[in-house]
């Protein structure tokens, strides 16, 4: 995330989301899942795959106990495996979210459309909280998914607490990242097969259309969005928030929306070097065979699209964005939210046509 700064937004006080923009309550609840299907490929030995997932949605009240951002053992190693002493160590899981813990769902029957979340390697599904909650008052179900070994922490229900395994074997050898993309995209397809399966992990998925799914992914987790989506016809469209693309389109395309959103210093076309970024997304654009958009965010860094730009800002700690953490997020809400409105609800989304005077900081970009 960075290091701390000289003066930052009040750092000690209690670092906080931004409220979400829609008018419905949100809740949210954490599920632990284990596929049988299939071996973990982090941990030798470990015959089956264990996730957890956090759900956020329409609830029938804003009364409640909000839920915690993250507990403190994850907080501590997330902070402490990015070398970030200048914070008191517990400072994530202190965090004030705006999602009710366990609310009762609200709404009819299938109005829901589902998104699934993927954060960025190392990140944990909290790093996407402030996305998740904006979606959800605005009619979502959301589906934040913690790829386990592949983050600096994840807590499960019974005390264990994994840590980031994959980075030892990313130090081994080649096609690391297509594994990566790969067995996350399994993740995926399982994590669809538990919301709208015969025997649902959640109450509440009654909520949920499986006719209208899409996926949005960081860093990673983006690039990851490819990998599910050719895997899983189920997806309907795509975002890859600021990440280089890994799985490899075939040669017929990509027909289903979607969205490439990211920084401009990385992911400006035409940029040269044969290790640059952006040659992933040139590459993918041309095998993009249906609506598609290549969107750039002037100042921003990678941490700009998840809450840790905002929440640097509100502890202290300078990470070298010229674009706020508030503002950032700001913009990556209104872009995603428009997307998906536009692919999963038919609603028209002016916002994803031409620049914008609300967002000057967003260039479109036209590759070809």
């Amino acid at each position: 995330m960075g290091t701390p700064a000289d003066s930052g937004d009040a750092p000690g006080h209690t670092p906080y989301l931004p409220e979400p923009t829609g008018p419905c309550p949100v809740g949210t609840t954490s599920l632990y899942l284990k596929d049988v299907s299939r071996p973990d490929p982090w941990a030798a030995g470990v015959n089956v795959r264990e996730l957890m997932a956090s759900l956020w949605y329409p609830a029938t009240s804003s009364d409640g106990r909000r839920a915690r951002y993250m507990t403190p053992a994850e907080s501590e190693l997330q902070l402490t495996s990015r070398g970030i002493t200048g914070v008191p160590q517990d400072a994530l899981s202190t965090v004030r979210t705006n999602a009710v813990s366990d609310a009762p769902p609200a709404g009819r029957q299938r109005a829901c459309p589902l998104v699934v979340l993927s954060p960025g390697f190392t990140n944990s599904r909290s790093a996407l909280t402030a996305l998740a909650e904006d979606l959800a008052s605005h009619g979502y179900v959301v589906a934040g998914i913690d790829h386990t070994y592949e983050s600096f922490a994840t807590a499960f229900p019974d005390g264990r607490v994994t840590t980031c395994l994959a980075r030892e074997t990313r130090r081994r050898g080649s096609g690391f990242w297509e594994k990566v993309v790969a067995g996350r995209a399994a993740d995926v397809c399982f994590v669809l097969n538990e919301l709208t399966g015969a025997h649902p992990a959640w109450p509440g998925t009654g909520l949920i259309d499986p006719s209208r799914i899409a996926m949005a992914g960081h860093s990673l987790g983006g690039a990851a969005a490819i990998a599910a989506m050719l895997a899983d016809s189920r997806i309907r469209a795509g975002i890859d928030m600021d990440g280089a693309t890994a799985a490899p389109i075939p040669d017929e395309g990509l027909s289903r929306p979607f969205l490439f959103l990211g920084k401009q210093s990385n992911y400006t076309p035409g940029t040269p070097g044969m290790k640059s970024a952006v040659i992933t997304w040139e590459r993918d654009w041309k095998l993009l065979t249906g609506w598609r958009r290549w969107l750039l965010v002037a100042g921003a860094i990678h941490a700009s699209f998840t809450d840790l730009g905002l929440l640097a800002d509100q502890v202290g700690v300078d990470v070298g964005a010229a674009l706020p953490g508030a503002r950032s997020l700001d913009i990556t809400r209104a872009y995603v939210r428009a997307f998906f409105d536009q692919h999963l609800r038919s609603k028209p989304q002016a916002l994803l046509d031409q620049p914008s005077p609300r967002y000057p900081e967003v260039t479109f970009c036209s590759p070809d």
